[in-house]
């Protein structure tokens, strides 16, 4: 049985720490994991009209539209909002086995911390305790850094990455935007809880 991934608040995994993760798939944000098809969460119009409204989000990378970034706003209990990066090529249409269809290769799950970045690590680095119980042998690494679609360089991001042995990993991640850029494009400072296969953190490691 899949084991869901509450991070916020009260999370029951604090009363289980025998409970450890063997696969990155048993995991959900949201009850969704990695390697679901999002069409068992969203119509293909959806996700299609998505995939055109976010077709730009990522133009400063070597190859911008090799994955797509699909979100979801609607019947959420613990974010405000979650995305998923799914390939995005043309094959999609010709594949018939649902399942296989929009295959979710990452999962990012978004709670809404403008002009609050301080709360935003508090609320990280509670989570960060839980996930440490669940991945013991994970590998911990700590980065603070500019976001590189930001040309002023105002913009920030400072995390935390747990690399499990898989090679996926799970970022804790507090966003910090240069107001100016925030605003033009219509973003919110954001702590980031995210399900990531390393394909996807390849591609967006080049640019």
């Amino acid at each position: 049985m899949k084991k869901l991934l509450i991070l916020l608040f009260s999370i029951f995994f604090l009363s289980s720490p025998s409970v450890f993760a063997d696969d990155i798939s048993d995991f959900e944000i949201e009850g969704i994991s990695i390697g679901d098809s999002l069409l068992d969460y969203m119509t293909e119009d959806e996700i299609l009209a998505e995939i055109e409204i976010t077709k730009n989000d990522y133009s400063f990378l070597k190859e911008p539209n090799k994955y797509a970034e699909v979100y979801l706003y609607k019947n959420l209990k613990t974010y405000e909002a979650v995305s998923f990066f799914v390939k995005n090529t043309q094959s999609n249409q010709y594949i018939t086995n649902k399942n296989e269809k929009y295959k979710i290769l990452s999962i990012y799950g978004m709670m809404d911390f403008t002009e609050n970045f301080n709360s935003c690590i508090v609320k990280r680095d509670e989570i960060l305790e839980v996930l440490s119980k669940i991945f013991p042998n994970s590998d911990k690494s700590e980065h603070f850094f500019e976001y590189t679609g930001d040309p002023s360089g105002d913009s920030i991001i400072d995390g935390v990455y747990l690399q499990h042995e898989s090679g996926a990993e799970i970022e804790l991640s507090c966003m910090d935007y240069e107001e100016t850029f925030r605003i033009s494009r219509n973003w919110s400072d954001l702590l980031n809880v995210a399900i990531k296969s390393e394909e996807v953190m390849t591609w967006m490691s080049d640019y």
